[in-house]
């Protein structure tokens, strides 16, 4: 990593502060030494098992950091989760939905972008369950059809809705909450007035400073 992530992690506004120094921060492990916020964060800020339970701080600080890091979370680097800056959000919006057209008429993506659309947000389960997933072995295949949306930047991740007990306490690892990055952001912030090759070498040349340990292969794959 870079001289400016020397230090280890400990809290969520040190994430938010090292998403927009990086830009782009893949949330596990992403193919290269170093590039996660799982490999960033201290030793108590990851994930532990306890006889009661267990606690995993920088999972918790998804939702927080979505609401107030000023960046994009969703199923970006090779349909893994991660964080994106607003301010690159745009360049790799317009190389993406390059490579992954926009959904045909009447195909199940449409519907699936429609149904999001005309609803606003949604948890992914109530997603499927108004997209008509419903029956045996359908979660699976709706959450690769979802996948594959986030990885076009089409669907993104609002917040994190957890269930609560009968104490009123939050528990779980959380239901996503999915609408489109036009929604909650605005259509500027997917707009780039470059060409989407343009915008590909530029996120290259970043990570190229920023990740200096990657090969042009792994970088490549992660954009």
């Amino acid at each position: 990593m870079s001289d400016m992530q020397r230090e280890l992690i400990s809290s969520a506004p040190q994430m938010m502060e090292a998403i927009q120094q990086l830009g782009f921060v893949p949330l596990l492990w992403s193919g290269i030494r170093g590039f996660s916020a799982e490999e960033m964060v201290d030793q108590d800020c990851r994930y532990v098992v306890y006889d009661d339970g267990w606690d995993w701080p920088m999972w918790k600080w998804k939702g927080p950091i979505i609401n107030e890091g000023n960046c994009v979370y969703g199923k970006f680097f090779d349909k893994k989760a991660g964080y994106i800056s607003l301010e690159w959000w745009p360049d790799f919006c317009n190389w993406r939905r390059s490579v992954y057209p926009a959904p045909e008429a009447g195909s199940i993506d449409e519907a699936i972008l429609l149904t999001l659309q005309e609803h606003g947000s949604l948890i992914t389960r109530e997603l499927r369950s108004a997209c008509g997933f419903t029956g045996p072995k359908m979660r699976s295949r709706f959450d690769a059809y979802v996948t594959r949306l986030q990885m076009a930047c089409r669907i993104v991740t609002e917040d994190f809705v957890y269930p609560r007990d009968r104490h009123g306490h939050e528990y779980g690892w959380g239901w996503s909450l999915l609408t489109t990055p036009e929604r909650l952001y605005g259509r500027e912030a997917c707009h780039c007035d470059r060409s989407p090759q343009e915008s590909h070498d530029r996120i290259f040349a970043h990570l190229r400073q920023v990740v200096p340990q990657a090969t042009d292969r792994q970088l490549l794959k992660l954009i």
